[in-house]
C-alpha cells in the first residue's frame, strides 16, 4: 500500500515534467525567433534554420532542467 507521501512525490515529478516541457518550448521558441529575426533569414532557409535552432534549444533546456531537478526527461532504460 502506498502512502500519501509517495503519491505526492509522483504528482510533484509529473508537475515538474509537464512544466519543464512547457518552459523548454517557450524558451526555445523565444530564443530561436530572436536569433532568426536578428539575422533576418526568411523563406525555406529561415524555416529550416529556425527549426534546427528550436530543436537544439528545446532539448538543451530539457537537459538542463533534468540535471537541476533530477526528473528524467530522457529515460532510455525502463528498469
Amino acid at each position: 500500500m502506498q502512502t500519501i507521501s509517495m503519491d505526492s512525490v509522483k504528482v510533484k515529478k509529473w508537475a515538474i515534467f509537464f512544466a519543464g516541457i512547457i518552459c523548454a518550448a517557450l524558451i526555445a521558441n523565444a530564443l530561436s525567433t530572436a536569433i532568426i529575426a536578428s539575422v533576418q533569414f526568411t523563406g525555406p532557409v529561415g524555416f529550416i534554420i529556425s527549426f534546427v535552432l528550436y530543436a537544439v534549444f528545446f532539448f538543451g533546456v530539457l537537459y538542463i532542467i533534468e540535471k537541476i531537478t533530477g526528473v528524467p526527461f530522457f529515460r532510455f532504460s525502463y528498469d
